[in-house]
């Protein structure tokens, strides 16, 4: 990994947060893609502490609002012309129904849409790499997810666990369809579950409520640096080096649910995604 360049979603915290370490010790100059100027700056620090490495870079990116994302790459590309690698980590979960700066609901505009129009602008310099690598975290729960094109961002009959099913189950079609366009250029792209995690990716950062729960279940989950496994491998293992469109769990690939192998809806969704970003 030494002097590629790595982009990391969702960096300040939790898998993001160890995958940013990982890489740095590797060699790797990871850009630590936050929301939070004062958490990111805060975590940028505890990465270089951690990792021992000086090749770590905070640059602000709010997937929940397009412009941003935007901004994010025009700023990115103008000092990094060629990006190695793309970890889409950042991901929430909301308990109530929330949207976006743009009117997406949040699930399906954060963990879909804002890395879809991240991922689709990161391409050229991407292909600009000798051999590139995207990896999507997506889950286990794509394979009770279904897309509802009628009423996509749950403005009736919000229900969290259909919310954030669907926008796991829009990541593993978001990856099959981008391999099949990203065919014999150089650039693959995986999914993975990372297992059960526990992260701060249920907490509402406003009211503080979810910290209860998570303390009490945490000893029964995999530590942050655990979830990060899979996708540290999918980044930097020689031996998938050419697999591309697959999904892995602890390392290896699994099998996924009957729609998220459907190409007719892969292809639907990333019409419809291109429409709803302005791409």
């Amino acid at each position: 990994m030494h002097d590629k360049v790595a982009v990391v979603t969702g960096a300040n915290s939790g898998m993001g947060f160890a995958t940013t370490v990982e890489l740095a010790r590797r060699g790797a100059r990871v850009i630590m893609a936050c929301r939070s100027r004062e958490r990111g700056q805060k975590a940028l620090e505890e990465a270089v502490r951690q990792s021992g490495s000086n090749a770590i870079e905070l640059f602000l990116c709010d997937l929940g609002d397009l412009a941003s994302v935007r901004f994010f790459v025009d700023t990115l590309t103008a000092a990094h012309p060629v990006v190695d690698l793309l970890i889409n980590n950042a991901g929430v979960v909301t308990l109530s129904r929330e949207t976006t700066k743009d009117g997406f609901e949040s699930m399906l505009g954060i963990n879909h849409l804002g890395h879809f129009l991240l991922t689709r602008l990161l391409l050229d310099s991407m292909k600009k790499a000798p051999a590139a690598r995207i990896v999507n975290v997506s889950s286990g729960a794509h394979k009770i997810g279904r897309i509802d094109f009628d009423n996509p961002f749950l403005t009736r009959g919000f229900n969290v666990v259909r919310g954030y099913a669907q926008s796991k189950l829009a990541n593993i079609l978001f990856t099959k369809e981008l391999a099949r366009r990203l065919a014999g250029t150089g650039v693959t792209v995986n999914a993975l579950h990372p297992g059960a995690v526990g992260t701060n990716i249920g907490i509402d950062r406003r009211t503080g409520f979810g910290k209860r729960v998570l303390a009490l279940l945490r000893p029964f989950f995999l530590t942050p640096a655990q979830g990060a496994e899979t996708a540290l491998y999918l980044a930097t293992c020689d031996e998938i080096a050419g697999v591309s469109g697959e999904y892995f769990y602890r390392k290896l690939e699994s099998p996924v649910s009957k729609r998220a192998s459907d190409r007719k809806l892969a292809a639907r969704l990333w019409e419809w995604s291109e429409q709803q970003v302005g791409l």
